[in-house]
C-alpha cells in the first residue's frame, strides 16, 4: 500500500515475448487452433495451407486427436519435418528423423541429455563445461544431477568471444577434481548476445574431437541475429563440413525451441533436439528415459511443426507470414542497436554490441561505498544495485551474479523485448538511476 515513485513494474528480467506485448504469428496460431478444434476445418475463415498442415498433424495423432499421447520421441511426421528443416537450414547436410527427439521446450532436452551423460563418483564424477556468463538452467541441472560444474570464461573485451585457450585452461584445471566429458555452447549467447563466427565453431569442434568431449549446442536463438557481418552457423553444419573424421566421431546434441526466434511461443513448451553419433545402446537408454515422461505436450509439438514447416512462396499465407516474421526480427534489431547506443552514453556503463538473442548484459561500475553497503545487507553488489533499481524505478532486471561473471566485475541482464516506446522510457530511467547511484555512492 506504500506509494511508489513509479506507476508500473516493467519486467525486463525474462525473455517472454508475448508477455511483453509481441503479437503471435497468425499462421502458427491458425494451425494450432485447427488441430485443437478440428470442427474449424470446415470454416471458410481459415486458409487452405493452414488446414493442410493441421490435417497432416492430426493424421499423425492417435485417434486423430491432439489429446492422445504421442510416441515418446514425438509425432513421426513432425520429426520428419524437423529433419527437412535442418537439411534446408544447413544447405543439404543430411538429417535423420530417427535422431530427432521432440521435447518440452529446449530445457527438457538439455536436462535429459545431461542425465544420461552424468556418472561416476569422486574424481571420476562427470564434469560439465559451461560458459560464464551462462543461462542458469545449466548450473541448476548440473547441481540437481550432482555433477561437477566446470566454468570457462567468455572474453568480454572481445565482444564475449570464445577462446579455445580458455577452454584448454578450464579443462586441464578440472581434470584434478573430476572427469570433464561435456562441453556446452550457447550460440547466439544468453545472456551475452554474441554470435560465434565460423572459425570459432571450427576451433571448438576440433577441441571437442581432440579431448573426446560430448558437445551440447544450445541454438534456440538461431533466428535472432542482428549485427551486420554476423551469421548463424549451426554446429551440425560446420561439423559436417570439417570432414568424416570429425563428422563420424564427435557426439553432438543441438537444441531448438518455439519460445524464442520470431515466434516467442514460450507457453506452448515446444522444442526438439537432434543427437548424432550416439552409441546405439545409449540411444536405447535415451528413448527409455524419455518414455518415463510419456511424451512432450502435443500442442507444443504442433507449434514446433509450424516453426520448421512455415508457409512457402506460392502458398496463400506466405506474404502475411513473411511480413509478420520480418516485422518482429527488424524490430528486435532496432531495439538491440538502441539499447547498445543508449547504455554506452551513460558514464559507468559499458555494453558490448548485441549481435543476437534478445538480451543486453551491460557491465556496470559500482563504487566501493555501494559495495560496502551491499555487504552489510549480505547481498552481491549487483543484486543490491538491481534491488535499488526496482525500488526506485519499477524496472526489474537480473543481476549478473545470477549468470556468473569474472571476479570484480558487475553486470545485469535485461531483455530488449518491450515495445520501442516503452524500451526508450526504460533506458532513460536506467540512465537517470545510474547517474544518481554514482552521485550517492562515489
Amino acid at each position: 500500500g506504500i506509494k511508489k515513485p513509479f506507476t508500473e513494474v516493467i519486467k525486463a528480467n525474462i525473455g517472454d515475448a508475448h508477455a511483453m506485448g509481441q503479437r503471435p504469428i497468425t499462421f502458427l496460431r491458425q494451425v494450432v487452433a485447427l488441430c485443437t478444434y478440428p470442427n474449424l476445418l470446415d470454416s471458410p475463415s481459415f486458409p487452405e495451407d493452414a488446414k493442410k498442415r493441421a490435417r497432416r498433424i492430426l493424421q499423425g495423432c492417435g485417434g486423430n486427436s491432439l489429446g492422445a499421447y504421442s510416441a515418446s520421441q514425438g509425432i513421426n511426421c513432425i520429426r520428419e519435418d524437423v529433419a527437412s528443416y535442418i537439411e534446408r537450414r544447413d544447405g543439404g547436410v543430411p538429417a535423420d528423423p530417427d535422431n530427432i527427439y521432440l521435447t518440452t521446450g529446449a530445457s527438457d532436452g538439455i536436462a535429459t541429455i545431461l542425465k544420461i551423460l552424468v556418472s561416476g563418483g569422486g574424481k571420476s564424477r562427470t564434469g560439465v563445461m559451461i560458459p560464464i556468463p551462462q543461462y542458469p538452467l545449466y548450473s541448476a541441472a548440473i547441481s540437481e544431477l550432482d555433477a561437477i560444474q566446470v566454468n570457462y570464461y567468455l572474453d568480454e573485451e572481445n565482444c564475449w568471444s570464445l577462446d579455445v585457450n580458455e577452454l584448454r585452461r578450464s579443462l586441464n584445471e578440472a581434470k584434478a577434481f573430476c572427469n570433464p566429458k561435456v562441453l556446452c555452447i550457447i550460440n547466439p549467447g544468453n545472456p551475452t548476445g554474441q554470435v560465434q563466427n565460423r572459425k570459432c565453431i571450427e576451433d571448438v569442434i576440433h577441441f571437442a574431437w581432440e579431448e573426446k568431449l560430448f558437445l551440447l549446442a544450445d541454438e534456440v536463438y538461431q533466428d535472432n541475429v542482428y549485427c551486420e557481418g554476423c551469421q548463424f552457423h549451426s554446429f551440425k553444419k560446420i561439423l559436417y563440413e570439417m570432414g568424416p573424421e570429425y563428422y563420424n566421431n564427435v557426439e553432438l546434441a543441438s537444441f531448438h525451441s518455439t519460445s524464442k526466434g520470431y515466434m516467442g511461443e514460450c507457453g506452448y513448451r515446444g522444442g526438439y533436439m537432434e543427437v548424432i553419433n550416439l552409441h546405439p545402446e545409449i540411444k536405447g537408454q535415451l528413448v527409455k528415459l524419455l518414455s518415463v515422461r510419456l511424451c512432450p505436450p502435443v500442442s507444443g509439438q504442433a507449434a514446433m511443426d509450424i516453426v520448421v514447416n512455415p508457409p512457402v512462396p506460392g502458398e496463400e499465407s506466405y506474404s502475411q507470414f513473411i511480413k509478420e516474421k520480418e516485422s518482429v526480427l527488424n524490430n528486435l534489431a532496432k531495439k538491440a542497436k538502441l539499447t547498445e547506443d543508449m547504455f554506452n552514453k551513460v558514464p559507468g556503463i559499458h555494453c558490448n554490441p548485441l549481435q543476437g538473442a534478445m538480451y543486453a548484459f551491460p557491465r556496470i561500475f559500482i563504487p566501493s561505498k555501494a559495495i560496502e553497503e551491499a555487504k552489510a545487507h549480505k547481498m552481491a553488489p549487483d543484486m543490491f544495485y538491481c534491488m535499488k533499481l526496482l525500488e526506485e524505478t519499477g524496472i526489474c532486471v537480473v543481476p549478473g551474479s545470477g549468470f556468473g561473471q569474472r571476479e570484480g566485475t558487475h553486470h545485469f541482464r535485461m531483455t530488449i523485448l518491450p515495445p520501442v516506446e516503452k524500451l526508450k522510457i526504460l533506458l532513460e530511467k536506467v540512465k537517470d538511476f545510474h547517474i544518481k547511484f554514482l552521485e550517492k555512492y562515489a
